[in-house]
């Protein structure tokens, strides 16, 4: 029997999900194919595949970074262009990486791959140092508020492994790290073309201490925040069973509890859960990201797009919508601008009052935004919470979204 099934019977294993970022040529393809060749991710038909187009280049090493760089075009660029996801597993943990553009046009396709991302690998060149789009990307991380991040000083094998050049990168990100407002960044020293401190600890750096990345990743804390976050469940579905009615959908943060006072929001009523369903199963308490199906004690008027919460950590109720945003589509965003805001599963007519500034914002701009709400919306700030912290400005008229907007309460 293999470790990992030996594992499966004793433990719950999770799941990590993270992205990597950083500027053109910082080599997050080749880290992320070395980090999936190592750890044995590589299915052989996967591996035999990447060898002939690195043969048929002229090279006759296999280029790891043809592992992610998926797209035609991408491969005859050699560049990221999408957002490139793959699915591994170590006995220890799952993962779900997201490899993200380098480019600042595809500024917008990072804020995708990191929206969900409890971690992201900020990449470096050892020969370059902190870059323009290297503190851009720090910045949709802080913007994002994602909680963990690495920064990866990589190529370290082209500046001979010196640790004085390890410690400049080092000093220089912390300064700008302090001024977006990182909480926190945890630094490595890798080689990824050569396997450096990626899935095994290097023999070349014997000055570092800390752990290779795989372990790092291994053995960072996950799904912390929606565990300890206030109960919020937003309503997917109404399922009726003759007088008997079940609110379906997805608690995003927190626990519920049969027996808990719980309030319904934007209407303000509040009732007492009498069951709660996951799977089909009777469950005395359900926690976030479960699906499941509740009951309340009294007939309410509660239909898609309410939030039910519980305690007295409630959300503010309003039509005032203040928020940082990343435009995401290729149409401007003006000021006057008539919207659709989709918030959690409630989705309401809006107004753009105010670009902090601005008259516009264009495809991979941050910025601000001030929004006015046809319908009152029950918002988080975003560092409470990432889930009713967050909306998506869509075009009423073909139903594109427009931008990504994280409340500031």
């Amino acid at each position: 029997m293999s470790k990992t099934m030996e594992l499966s019977e004793t433990t719950t294993i999770d799941t990590l999900r993270f992205a990597t970022a950083g500027s053109v040529d910082d080599g997050k393809s080749t880290l992320v194919g070395r980090l999936l060749h190592d750890s044995k991710s590589v299915l052989a038909d996967q591996l035999e595949a990447v060898k002939h187009a690195s043969r048929n280049r002229g090279q006759e090493a296999p280029d790891l970074a043809l592992l992610t760089d998926g797209l035609r075009a991408e491969r005859e660029q050699g560049i990221t262009i999408d957002v490139a996801y793959r699915y591994f597993a170590t006995p220890r943990r799952r993962f779900i990486l997201a490899d993200t553009p380098g480019h600042v046009q595809y500024t917008r396709n990072m804020v995708t791959g990191a929206s969900t991302a409890e971690l992201a690998i900020i990449l470096v060149d050892a020969r370059n140092g902190v870059v323009e789009q290297t503190v851009r990307h720090a910045a949709v991380a802080g913007m994002l508020r994602v909680p963990h991040v690495v920064l990866a000083v990589n190529k370290m094998d082209l500046v001979g492994y010196e640790e004085r050049e390890f410690e400049r990168i080092v000093e220089d990100f912390a300064g700008h790290a302090a001024e977006l407002g990182l909480p926190g960044f945890t630094p490595i020293p890798v080689s990824a073309l050569v396997g450096d401190n990626v899935v095994d600890r290097s023999t070349h750096m014997d000055w570092y201490r800390g752990p290779a990345l795989l372990d790092f990743l291994e053995e960072v804390p996950v799904g912390v925040e929606t565990a300890d976050a206030p109960a919020r469940f937003p309503v997917q579905y109404v399922i009726r069973d003759g007088e008997v009615r079940y609110y379906a959908g997805q608690l995003v943060s927190g626990a519920l509890r049969v027996g808990d006072r719980v309030t319904v929001h934007p209407s303000g009523e509040t009732s007492e859960i009498t069951g709660i369903d996951v799977l089909g199963s009777a469950r005395e308490v359900a926690y976030a990201p479960q699906s499941i199906s509740v009951r309340l004690a009294d007939q309410r008027d509660v239909s898609r797009g309410d939030l039910i919460t519980s305690g007295v950590d409630v959300p503010a109720l309003t039509r005032e919508v203040r928020a940082a945003v990343c435009h995401l589509a290729d149409r401007p965003l003006k000021v006057g601008d008539r919207v659709l805001v989709r918030h959690t599963t409630r989705t309401v007519k809006a107004i753009v009052q105010d670009l902090g500034g601005a008259e516009s914002l264009a495809a991979n701009d941050l910025g601000r935004i001030s929004l006015r709400t046809a319908e009152p919306l029950a918002l988080d700030d975003y560092a409470v919470s990432r889930c009713t912290g967050a909306f998506i400005v869509i075009d009423p008229a073909d139903g594109a979204t427009l931008t990504a907007g994280m409340v500031e309460l």
